[in-house]
């Protein structure tokens, strides 16, 4: 089942082994059991899109463009964490992240770990309008370079123009994730 690094505490749920070995409990998350290098790791190996785009890019390189794109000195170590939880939740699609069946329990989960994730790091627990916006040109983004079709996804795409730039993924080969590291060592230097 993997090496227990926690005290033995009673914990509630059930867990599962991370990259670096430590037991993490979904429904109960403590700063203790959250590391970076598993932030990074599951990350740059989990697909945006539920893997429907045309080449693997990853929810790391999607986090790392972000925290470049926010203005600077604004908010770049949240942008960087803003999908941290899905290291641990993965990347769900938007239509059941959102929907009515499943989206009410699996936001509120989600939220508790974000919360955690942000306290371990020190980052603010209420988001920066500024990441927000920044996602969202960079989804815009990636649709326009990454996705085979010109559906709508919603009217609020209407609102986030793509950026000039077209986003080119790196492979999948360890680079993202060690980009990944050294970015966040650069943001809490």
């Amino acid at each position: 089942m993997g090496t227990d690094k926690q005290n033995p505490v009673e914990r509630d749920g059930v867990w599962f082994e991370t990259f670096s070995g430590v037991k993490f409990y979904p429904l109960d998350p403590r700063p203790e059991d959250i590391l970076i290098e598993d932030i990074a790791h599951a990350l740059s190996n989990q697909c945006r899109f539920a893997g429907q785009s045309r080449v693997h890019y990853s929810v790391a390189e999607h986090s790392l463009r972000v925290s470049h794109y926010v203005p600077q000195g604004c908010c770049p170590l949240q942008a960087l964490l803003h999908d941290a939880s899905e290291a641990y939740l993965v990347d769900l699609p938007s239509p059941i992240k959102y929907g009515t069946i499943l989206g009410g329990e699996y936001r509120i989960i989600e939220e508790v770990l974000m919360g955690t994730i942000y306290r371990k790091f020190g980052v603010p627990e209420k988001e920066c309008p500024h990441v927000h916006v920044a996602d969202k040109i960079m989804a815009v983004t990636e649709k326009r370079d990454l996705m085979n079709s010109d559906v709508l996804w919603g009217d609020w795409v209407k609102e986030f123009p793509p950026m000039r730039t077209k986003i080119i993924p790196r492979p999948c080969d360890g680079r993202v994730e060690k980009m990944f590291l050294k970015r966040f060592k650069e943001l809490t230097k």
